[in-house]
């Protein structure tokens, strides 16, 4: 009888294990941790994209650059990709606990107390949890799909997006 037991509690196992690996596995996304050079494509002379000479007055834009075409070139290989980068919000869209929308900058104080960098510096924010208006001077990070999707607002031209997954402030080493 106990042999029998045995080849039974085999059998069962077996059964079990071809049974679960039928099941999709859940996999945590990972994020490919990005720093600011990473959003221009290789080639491109950073020190041409920043603070050009000539401002645009017109329109309801606020004194907004104009830069060259360097400025409107992107890293199509980010496309989709899921990425971490860490940056300084400009908050747009508030929702009754925090903001929703915002501008992610490489820089404190861009777009409002300086002209705001290029559109390929600038990734506009999306997020459903609402981040803490007691936070929005902090460095932090943004992890999510990142696309390459023209945004212009009031203050800015953003030329990716990212559709936040989470945010999280950044810790200082």
């Amino acid at each position: 009888m106990r042999k029998h037991l045995k080849r039974r509690a085999v059998l069962a196992g077996l059964a079990a294990g071809f049974t679960l690996s039928r099941i999709p596995m859940v996999r945590a996304k990972t994020y490919q941790e990005l720093i600011w050079d990473d959003l221009i494509p290789e080639g491109v002379p950073y020190s041409e994209l920043l603070f050009m000479d000539e401002m645009d007055t017109g329109g309801d834009a606020w004194m907004l650059p104009i830069f060259d075409e360097n400025a409107r070139k992107f890293v199509t290989g980010l496309d989709g990709e899921n990425v971490k980068l860490p940056g300084f919000i400009i908050p747009l869209e508030y929702s009754g606990d925090g903001v929703t929308g915002f501008m992610l900058a490489p820089f404190v104080g861009a777009c409002i107390h300086v002209p705001p960098p290029p559109p390929n510096q600038l990734v506009y924010v999306t997020v459903e949890e609402p981040f803490p208006n007691d936070q929005l001077f902090e460095a932090i990070w943004v992890y999510g799909t990142l696309s390459i999707n023209k945004v212009m607002t009031d203050i800015a031209e953003a030329g990716y997006a990212i559709q936040a997954d989470r945010v999280e402030l950044y810790e200082w080493e």
